[in-house]
This record gives C-alpha cells, structure tokens and sequence, in this order.
C-alpha cells in the first residue's frame, strides 16, 4: 500500500500537477488542508490536524480524481492514507513514520461567488478505518478553501 502511495505522487508531481495550489480550512475538524492543482483530473490533497498533540498529530494524504467539473461545482473521489510522523515522541519503539488507518473521501467544493471563483466552499464525507481495521468511523467535513490558480488572460 505505502508503495502505490509513492508511486503515485511521483506520477503526481512528475505530471506538471504542482504548478498552482489551493489551501483551506475545516474549522470545525480542525484540519488545514494544502493541495495541488486541482483543475486537474488527478490531485493530491494533504491535511494536516491543528487542534492536537504533537505525539498525535497526524497528516492525511488523499490522492483525489475529478469525477465532474463544472464552473460553480468539482465533484472528487478518491482514497487516503493517515501516517503520523510524530508519534515517536510518545513511544520511542514506534518506527519512524506510523500508519495510523486508511479514508475513503468523496467531496463537493462549490465556488459560488461569481466575482471571485477562487473562493471555494467544500463539502466531504470521509469513512476512515483504522490501521488494523478494527475501528472506524463516518466523518463530515465542512470548510473554505482558496485556489491559487494562473491569471487567465483577457
């Protein structure tokens, strides 16, 4: 799994997919969320939790596919992966970089100002389960993201 990960950011970034970025934030998750661009069919979205302790504080990394996309509305899917690079401090036997479980995403970002489509609102349902599939749980997450895109010309 953690190797399907690698390859895919290195098909990510290798694909010119970093050229623009959007962040956001979810502020009743507690999460800020920094992506690349995603106009394209294939992005990456990275969250990182801002209301937690360092020994767990954990950073989510979604490879996310455009299904629909229209003007006002992005419709996305995709999988996840939660690692947590921190939580050696509290357990110094945990090895370097603990996979804490695995998400499903699927999500709606509307950008419903017409004078400004930079400023988004986003919408996910986000199953998680973790590592050792004993556990999980149904989140929702509701935040504003802002995509930094090219200028387009007139």
């Amino acid at each position: 799994m953690k190797r399907f990960f690698l390859l895919l950011l290195f098909v990510l970034a290798t694909n010119g997919v970093f050229a623009q970025a959007s962040v956001g934030y979810y502020p009743w998750s507690g999460l800020l969320s920094v992506s690349t661009n995603p106009e394209r069919p294939l992005w990456l979205d990275t969250r990182v939790q801002t209301n937690s302790l360092f020994s767990s504080l954990s950073l989510d990394l979604l490879p996310l596919i455009t299904i629909k996309r229209t003007e006002v509305v992005q419709w996305y899917a995709g999988g996840g992966l939660r690692l947590n690079p921190l939580y050696r401090i509290a357990d110094s036997r945990a090895k370097v970089i603990t996979v804490d479980g695995f998400s499903i995403n699927a999500g709606v970002r509307a950008a419903p100002f017409a004078a400004n489509r930079r400023i988004q609102f986003a919408l996910e349902l986000n199953p998680y389960v973790k590592d050792d599939l004993a556990s999980g749980v149904l989140k929702t997450h509701f935040g504003i993201v802002y995509h930094f895109a090219k200028k387009e010309k007139e």
